[in-house]
């Protein structure tokens, strides 16, 4: 099986501070792939650059396809999609209008961004309650909903995600991790930047522990949680791990 992105040796710069460098990773088809590590480690940077909304240098491969000559629109088209961390969401607009922007990305016609939205309803029955509501009034839990609902509005055949539990209650947390899982399902490959490194450990394939923009640590979900290094700094007490 090919791999659906390829990422190697990447190096991604604020100026002349090297926020990722020479990172290597790679997924598959149907993978949740999960990226953990501390605060600053680049993780936010690296997801950033996929989606080209930072320069980098370095391979960067989507579907056999060289993301360095495709921009940010293309790649949308071509079914790659981030949900940013806190989601930036159009507070001024409803739900529903919000929901359509996601639509909008892949060019959709009416026919097919009611099949979506209905689609997403299934998923997010909250969303459909709220519809007519303006997005800066939902909760917190509603608000990732949202991110997540827009962002399933274009189809994405790879879904990233930066800290969707960020500031979440744990139940809500939940749900929106039962939610991520059950998208591998849908044919969706998701890649996971995550502050609760034990949740997204549980849900992924595979797993990679970014440290001062380089990998420390990668391998199977279950034997990364299983590590003595991994467990002590990620999973024995909790960690707050934004970028």
């Amino acid at each position: 099986m090919n791999a659906m992105l390829e990422i190697s040796d990447l190096h991604v710069s604020y100026g002349v501070v090297d926020a990722v460098r020479g990172v290597t990773l790679n997924m598959f088809p149907g993978e949740i792939i999960s990226v953990i590590g501390p605060n600053g480690a680049g993780k936010s940077t690296l997801l950033a650059a996929a989606m080209g909304l930072l320069s980098s240098k370095g391979g960067l491969m989507f579907e056999g396809d060289d993301l360095h000559r495709i921009d940010v629109e293309t790649r949308l088209e071509r079914g790659l999609c981030l949900v940013p961390e806190r989601g930036e969401l159009f507070g001024e607009l409803t739900v529903l209008d919000n929901l359509q922007l996601g639509a909008y990305s892949r060019r959709k016609r009416r026919d097919d961004w009611k099949k979506s939205l209905d689609w997403v309803y299934d998923r997010f029955p909250r969303l459909a309650e709220r519809r007519s509501q303006r997005a800066d009034t939902l909760s917190g839990g509603e608000r990732q909903m949202l991110a997540l609902g827009r962002a399933l509005m274009s189809s994405p055949r790879l879904l990233m995600l930066d800290e969707p539990s960020l500031g979440l209650a744990p139940m809500i947390v939940r749900d929106i991790f039962a939610i991520v899982g059950a998208l591998r399902g849908e044919g969706v490959s998701i890649l996971l930047v995550e502050q609760n490194a034990r949740a997204a450990l549980e849900i992924s394939d595979r797993g990679y522990v970014l440290e001062s923009g380089e990998i420390a640590l990668s391998g199977e979900s279950r034997e990364l949680a299983s590590d003595p290094r991994v467990q002590a700094t990620y999973l024995g007490g909790g960690t707050d791990d934004r970028d």
